[in-house]
């Protein structure tokens, strides 16, 4: 294909703005898929995506069209994530691309995504086509929309195309401007092989399947490759491309997006934003990857069963491979065992990749409280990152405590303003400016510590303002805060998976509710379970789990009262050793109560 004929774009959008609905229509219109194979969200391949009806992958899959000036293009189209959790997948997809098309809900509007998206591509000088979504909704307001792109987006008001991805309007239009607008890719087959790495996944017969973008040269079966970051070589085994299922070709040419297989056999070997180049004549210089995103969000991650820890551990090295944003190290715990100390980019990624690990390795797992990176400044001058609660130092040898602060914008309906400023400030958040976006819609700015954001905040947005609220933040700086480690004790141990860094003032109402929280989820024992909220000696709350009561003088019909009372107490002592070696059974559930605290 002449690369003057090669279009390369993406769907961007906030959730639930109808991203993969394009898709369907566009791969619909174009007969790319058999209308036999056809399903609904046709690109969202994994079961999580489909029941949760969100996109957690970005997809590639390859377009043929015939425009109406009578050349038939080859468009290379990514379908990505709107969550905030999932920026990651966005931003190495904009990077395999010149243009995107960014959908806005016809109903909702501009949300806190959508202008974050935005940013991100108009920072890789991709040509936007902005797209009003869903206008055959009853709700729908499709020129007040249109305004607002101009208005908050500064984006041309006349270049909106009107379109309903759930009934077909406007696809043809979409594709022509496609084509019209969006500039081919540059490059040359002459020039040295480079190719960016956009993304990866493992497959158990032929190894790592390595997703690339042609930018120089060309890639075809049976020569060798250079990986530039690691300096390995590889044989080709196959090259092809998306549609959306893998079809071999032979070859890959500038401006092409496709897949490679090597036989790569060790996850690690490949590395989201590498640059893949010919071992005979390598690039000077590799090209320029997408930025590495730091996590921010950090939980222990353990095997119920510690003999599967050498399948978790494989499990991690391949879901690493797909999924680039997560990170893991190896870690011990005294109740828990062997696991590993993970990162992510927020509560939602990390539920996601705990029901990956358990659905796709069959592994049954125990995750530790979240919490965010804290630095610590200590009395000799050091400053240390603690992501684990259980690496604080010593108070004695603490001289400062600084925690994250995000920057955090909050899109709201005017008439749920009063409720979310309130709720804002109870999550120790500083007021910044408000901004009077449209007569219905307005934009808070708060400062706000990360670790208030994690958990259930965002849910909490959404039940304000009836669904309506959108949220975006950004990590402004680290800021020193009157911190405090805070244990829980199960019969005088401490529980190393419950503890948690707080707040001072909340750490009185944390641990009484965690401790009664606590006492409802353990079940009972054989034996008393007592349950302590501590900062460091201090105790703040006290409860217990009664024992399970056996009738062991049920067969004693009458006779000395001395008989029952021998068997009293041999029971007692033997409750007092069940207490003294007996383990308690902590359930999941406890420990996802401690993050709704």
């Amino acid at each position: 294909m002449d690369i003057a004929r090669i279009r390369n774009f993406c769907i961007i959008a906030h959730i639930d703005h109808g991203k993969s609905t394009l898709a369907d229509r566009l791969l619909q219109f174009t007969h790319t898929v058999d209308e036999r194979q056809f399903r609904e969200q046709v690109l969202d391949d994994m079961d999580l995506e489909r029941e949760r009806g969100i996109t957690i992958k970005a997809s590639s899959v390859r377009i043929s069209y015939k425009a109406k000036d009578g050349n038939t293009y080859e468009l290379n189209l990514i379908d990505t994530p709107g969550h905030v959790d999932f920026s990651y997948e966005v931003s190495k997809s904009l990077s395999a691309c010149e243009g995107a098309i960014l959908l806005v809900d016809a109903a909702q509007g501009v949300e806190a995504q959508t202008v974050a998206n935005l940013q991100q591509a108009l920072e890789k000088n991709l040509k936007i086509i902005p797209v009003v979504n869903k206008i055959d909704l009853q709700s729908a307001e499709p020129e007040r929309v249109a305004h607002e792109i101009k208005s908050i987006l500064k984006l041309d008001e006349d270049s909106v195309i009107m379109a309903s991805a759930k009934e077909g309007t406007g696809t043809e239009e979409i594709l022509e401007r496609v084509v019209r607008d969006v500039p081919p890719p540059k490059g040359s087959e002459k020039e040295p092989l480079q190719a960016l790495v956009f993304d990866s996944k493992y497959d158990v017969y032929r190894g790592v399947i390595v997703y690339i973008r042609v930018v120089n040269g060309c890639i075809k079966k049976g020569m060798y490759i250079l990986m530039m970051s690691s300096n390995k070589r590889y044989e080709v085994q196959e090259v092809g491309i998306f549609r959306p299922g893998m079809e071999p070709v032979e070859a890959l040419l500038p401006g092409e997006v496709g897949y490679i297989t090597c036989q790569i056999k060790e996850a690690k070997e490949v590395t989201n934003g590498d640059t893949v180049t010919c071992a005979k004549q390598p690039a000077e210089r590799p090209l320029t990857g997408h930025k590495v995103v730091k996590p921010m969000v950090f939980a222990g991650i353990y095997p119920v069963n510690a003999k599967d820890f050498d399948a978790l551990k494989k499990a991690v090295d391949k879901l690493k491979l797909s999924d680039a944003s997560f990170i893991y190290d190896t870690e011990s715990s005294q109740s828990l065992g062997f696991g590993f100390r993970c990162g992510f980019l927020g509560l939602l990624h990390m539920e996601i990749v705990q029901e990956r690990l358990e659905r796709e390795y069959d592994l049954d797992l125990v995750l530790t409280t979240p919490s965010v990176v804290y630095k610590v400044k200590d009395n000799k001058g050091k400053e240390i990152e603690v992501e684990n609660p259980g690496k604080l130092p010593e108070p004695q040898d603490i001289v400062e405590i600084l925690e994250p602060y995000t920057t955090t914008y909050i899109m709201i309906p005017h008439d749920a303003l009063s409720n979310v400023i309130e709720f804002c400030k109870t999550k120790r958040g500083e007021y910044k400016s408000t901004d009077y976006i449209s007569q219905d819609k307005i934009e808070l700015v708060f400062e706000i510590p990360l670790s208030e954001i994690i958990v259930d905040f965002y849910d909490k947005i959404k039940s304000m303002t009836k669904g309506y609220g959108s949220l975006d933040y950004e990590i402004k700086e680290y800021r020193p805060s009157d911190l405090v480690k805070l244990d829980i004790l199960i019969n005088g141990q401490p529980c190393e998976a419950l503890s948690s860094i707080v707040h001072r003032e909340r750490s009185d109402f944390k641990g009484r509710q965690l401790a009664a929280k606590l006492k409802e989820l353990i079940p009972r024992q054989l034996f008393e379970v007592i349950i302590q909220a501590a900062i460091g000696s201090k105790i703040l709350a006290r409860t217990r789990v009664a024992p399970l009561s056996k009738h062991v003088t049920s067969k004693c019909y009458g006779g000395d009262i001395t008989r029952k009372r021998k068997l009293w107490e041999k029971q007692k002592e033997g409750k007092k050793r069940l207490k003294q070696f007996g383990r308690v059974q902590i359930p999941q559930e406890a420990f996802l109560a401690a993050l709704k605290i």
